[in-house]
């Protein structure tokens, strides 16, 4: 089962070509309200990617959610080749659903070289075999959630999440936004250093904006609660896998006028710093809906 369930990721960020700059890809409906944003991220690497030479690698993309994507309809990537320089190229990728580019990127890829390095040490936390899987909503009360995002909740994904310190989302308490949370692909994957990184994009949309409720005691599950990414930021800085354990530690700066900032770096167990996420992402609590 999980190895179907990881088959069908990468089977959905490998885009079929229109064009030599146009690309289409699926969407895949895992209980969310609209396509989830990481499908878009990863699918619009992966179309920015097949423009590039082989020996440049992705080390950064700035990306904006303009409307709230179909999980019903194919999604049309354009690319635009904006610089081939000696060092670095730059990309600039549309996605289009019925007629309307529902999101943008631009990102940017470099042919390896040396330089200075330093580094964040990672956070002081257990080890992902040291924590227990934790269900987010008791099972008691998932009866509470409306069907579809019980689906979402129930849904076994191509990614495990263990947490440092869950907390239930259906009755959140107030907690400092800090949250640090293991992942990895519960299957093996190839070893194709570009299937990884558009694989870590589509996990990079995962908790960010979340943890900017902690402070609020509020969730994504509570029916008076609207959230959705407005933009996100990634920068790839050092080799990983996506199918070995990996440590999202996320914080949350700022919180005002509805919106949420988030920032996340992520760690192999080792301690080495592989990537750093930015996101804002709308919040709103309206009249209760019951």
């Amino acid at each position: 089962m999980p190895a179907s369930i990881v088959s069908e990721l990468i089977d959905l960020l490998q885009l079929e070509r229109l064009e030599d700059n146009l690309f289409r890809g699926q969407s895949r409906d895992i209980g969310t309200r609209y396509v989830f944003g990481g499908q878009v991220l990863g699918q619009a690497l992966s179309a920015a990617q097949q423009t590039v030479d082989a020996g440049r690698h992705a080390h950064s993309l700035h990306a904006y959610f303009l409307r709230a994507g179909d999980v019903e309809a194919p999604i049309i990537y354009s690319v635009e080749r904006s610089r081939d320089g000696g060092s670095f190229s730059a990309r600039r990728i549309v996605a289009i659903q019925h007629g309307q580019p529902i999101f943008n990127m631009t990102a940017s890829f470099q042919t390896p070289e040396p330089g200075a390095e330093h580094q964040f040490p990672m956070p002081l936390v257990p080890r992902p075999e040291d924590l227990p899987q934790v269900d987010l909503v008791p099972a008691n009360e998932l009866d509470k959630i409306p069907a579809k995002r019980k689906r979402w909740l129930n849904k076994a994904g191509p990614f495990e999440f263990r947490h440092v310190h869950p907390r239930n989302e259906l009755n959140p308490t107030k907690q400092p936004p800090y949250q640090n949370v293991w992942f990895r692909l519960v299957d093996r994957v190839p070893d194709n250093p570009v299937l990884h990184r558009s694989l870590l994009a589509y996990a990079s949309d995962f908790h960010l904006i979340g943890t900017t409720t902690f402070p609020h005691a509020i969730s994504y599950l509570q029916p008076n609660v609207r959230m959705a990414s407005l933009d996100h930021a990634l920068w790839f800085h050092r080799p990983f896998r996506a199918d070995e354990w990996l440590l999202y530690a996320c914080d949350s700066p700022s919180a005002q006028h509805s919106r949420g900032l988030a920032r996340g770096m992520i760690f192999t167990r080792d301690g080495v710093l592989v990537a750093s996420t930015a996101q804002e992402g709308l919040i709103r609590v309206v009249e209760d809906t019951k």
